[in-house]
């Protein structure tokens, strides 16, 4: 999908008038999952804050340590909420590096293309038994866990380590139909974690406004207009706001930090170091927790 005039029809319910998260991110990360309408928003965006490239792929790597971390712990079972397009190495694939055949994933996402992109590549490289890609809203936290069950892939009732990666600072707004109005992040991640089997972890990555460089103030606000206005709108939380979705789970080392301070040892040697200057211009802080 690298010209206009050589991209395929889009799979059923894709929206191609407006740009997608998912697909702005893949994007960012080099992949070509993505349109015409998708490239022109993040061309934008990276002409004015080319940082940007190097932010999703901190980003992005931070979920392959934690993959390995978690999986030296002994977790083998994964539930990735927001998992968007195959680029970079999936979960699957990073855990299997450190337990092969062992480990169980689900992916789960609410844009088609993702979901599309992830049943192809498990077709091809996965394994029906311990892998699977669903599609769907994470606002429903009780319907997605039963399909999640449904799926056989994964248990329930035992630990899973449930990421949510780069997925709450888009807004979790209410259904059209709700007469709510104000972003369900918090009351959401607080019902998934009661969800969770004892001994299961939750993994988190946001952006956040607060201890950033001073130049990033406005770069900041300049995305969140760009993004609210495409219709994808987002928010930026303080490290303490980031802190509580974890509730009362354990935090575990180093606690909440930027992305390329979380576990640098878990870095392989085919991993790019992003080009930043300091820790902080990530602007993505990362951290997991246990439920004890």
């Amino acid at each position: 999908m690298t010209t206009a005039d050589s991209e395929p029809f889009p799979p059923a319910g894709v929206d191609l008038s407006q740009p997608s998260v998912a697909r702005i991110y893949d994007y960012f990360l080099g992949g070509d999952t993505n349109w015409e309408i998708d490239r022109q928003f993040a061309e934008q965006l990276l002409g004015k804050f080319p940082i940007l490239r190097p932010i999703a792929r901190s980003n992005r790597l931070f979920l392959h340590r934690l993959v390995r971390h978690l999986t030296k712990l002994g977790i083998r079972q994964f539930v990735d909420l927001g998992s968007g397009v195959p680029t970079m190495g999936h979960a699957h694939e990073v855990a299997d590096q450190v337990a092969p055949g062992e480990v169980r994933v689900a992916y789960v996402d609410h844009e088609p293309v993702a979901v599309a992109h992830s049943r192809s590549l498990l077709r091809q490289y996965g394994d029906e038994d311990r892998h699977t890609a669903i599609h769907g809203d994470l606002r429903d936290p009780g319907r997605l866990w039963e399909r999640i069950a449904e799926t056989g892939v994964i248990d329930l009732d035992r630990p899973v380590a449930l990421l949510m990666i780069a997925v709450l600072h888009i807004q979790q707004l209410p259904s059209p139909d709700s007469p709510e109005s104000a972003d369900l992040g918090p009351r959401l991640v607080a019902t998934y974690r009661d969800l969770l089997a004892p001994g299961s972890y939750l993994g988190i990555s946001h952006v956040t406004s607060e201890g950033i460089p001073d130049e990033f103030a406005g770069m900041l606000e300049n995305i969140k207009t760009m993004y609210d206005g495409a219709g994808n709108p987002v928010i930026w939380r303080t490290r303490q706001q980031i802190r509580e979705l974890f509730g009362d789970f354990r935090m575990i080392e180093p606690g909440l930090t930027w992305t390329p301070l979380w576990h640098p040892e878990e870095a392989t040697v085919t991993d790019e170091t992003p080009d930043l200057g300091e820790a902080s211009e990530a602007i993505v802080l990362a951290g997991a927790a246990k439920k004890e």
